[in-house]
């Protein structure tokens, strides 16, 4: 537990000292919302699903750039190196991570909620949250897993500007902008065969007060499970670790 404490600190303390990172993840997609979907919100109904959505969008954010632009960055530097000669086994590093992550996308699915609150009629019951927060971890997990794959699989130059190109299409099609229904007839034809909108399908029920469909959670799974592989494949074969 000292171990896990102790990194999770370390972890936490380098984002803290690169504001220019972990701000804009923070606050862009609260930034979003406010220019292209708070003023379209006139009804608690629409509030409460574009809240929720942006929510994800919001998770989205942070695990897959702290995933897949932080450890690709961490490939070459020196003190990732250094650690990863010490006698402490990785799974607390990882475990760290994961902390970490888990923390930022808290924060800021929070202040997505606050400018929501601020700027639209969203009110949602206080018994939906557990079931958003379940959805929200799910499918933050699964997109650190696929962040953490693409570290592994590119270049630390290239990581930056693949992952937007993968981010951006998948929050879109996905529905995290808007519902599936608004989307283009191509993409709406696309879009469940993506993970992200899978992800929202769970979200979806959560704050509409539904009950899930089993199909979903598999798919989700099914995703993790996929990512995680292509993840621990990389990682072996990545020189740097080696």
């Amino acid at each position: 537990m000292r171990l896990w404490l102790a990194h999770t600190k370390v972890e936490l303390l380098a984002l803290l000292r690169q504001p220019g990172f972990m701000i804009p993840t923070m606050v862009f997609p609260s930034m979003f919302f406010l220019m292209f979907a708070a003023p379209n919100l006139p009804t608690a109904v629409a509030a409460n699903f574009s809240t929720a959505s942006f929510m994800a969008f919001a998770v989205f954010t942070v695990t897959f750039f702290q995933f897949g632009v932080g450890i690709a960055n961490e490939r070459e530097n020196p003190w990732s190196s250094y650690v990863r000669t010490l006698p402490a086994h990785p799974i607390y590093r990882n475990a760290a991570k994961v902390a970490t992550a888990a923390v930022l996308a808290l924060l800021a699915a929070l202040v997505l909620v606050l400018a929501s609150q601020q700027s639209t009629p969203m009110n949602l019951p206080l018994e939906r949250w557990p079931r958003i927060f379940v959805a929200l971890a799910a499918g933050g997990m699964m997109m650190g897993m696929l962040g953490t794959a693409l570290a592994y699989l590119v270049s630390p130059k290239a990581a930056l500007p693949l992952a937007n190109l993968i981010y951006l299409p998948l929050a879109f099609m996905g529905g995290m902008w808007m519902p599936p229904e608004l989307l283009p007839k191509v993409v709406q034809k696309v879009s469940p065969l993506l993970p992200s909108r899978q992800w929202m399908e769970l979200v979806w029920p959560a704050v509409l007060g539904q009950a899930w469909e089993a199909s979903h959670w598999l798919a989700v799974a099914a995703f993790t499970l996929v990512f995680a592989l292509l993840a621990a494949w990389a990682q072996r074969r990545d020189p740097h670790v080696r």
